[in-house]
């Protein structure tokens, strides 16, 4: 097997009009259109080219599963998402990179991630 990409990451979300808010509203993602009728309520959004289904489902226990988005610059995001009234961790560095942490409506982990000099 030789992978190409992440296609999508799904996450379980307790209210999905909520969480559609949020991911919208205040993440930046974008509602896709052409998420078929499953039988049970989600939605795909768009991360950059890059996919978040919502899946209204029963919440697993949070043992550090989180997804990340990659921003150009974490220290502008965290201070817009704090002006809204988001939680935020203080910026962090991990190698090169920084990195942030916040928590959706349902409680899912979400890494904000900044790549630093490359060299």
């Amino acid at each position: 097997m030789e992978p190409i990409g992440v296609d999508h990451v799904a996450i379980n979300v307790i209210d999905v009009p909520a969480s559609i808010d949020f991911y919208t509203s205040v993440l930046g993602l974008a509602v896709r259109h052409d998420r078929p009728e499953f039988g049970f309520a989600g939605a795909w959004l768009d991360a950059g080219g890059q996919q978040v289904h919502l899946v209204e489902a029963a919440m697993p226990p949070s043992l550090g599963q989180h997804f990340s988005l990659l921003v150009a610059n974490l220290d502008a995001v965290i201070d817009e998402l704090r002006e809204g009234g988001v939680a935020v961790t203080d910026p962090f560095a991990v190698g090169r990179d920084r990195q942030a942490f916040l928590a959706d409506p349902s409680g899912n982990t979400i890494e904000l991630h900044e790549r630093g000099a490359q060299g």
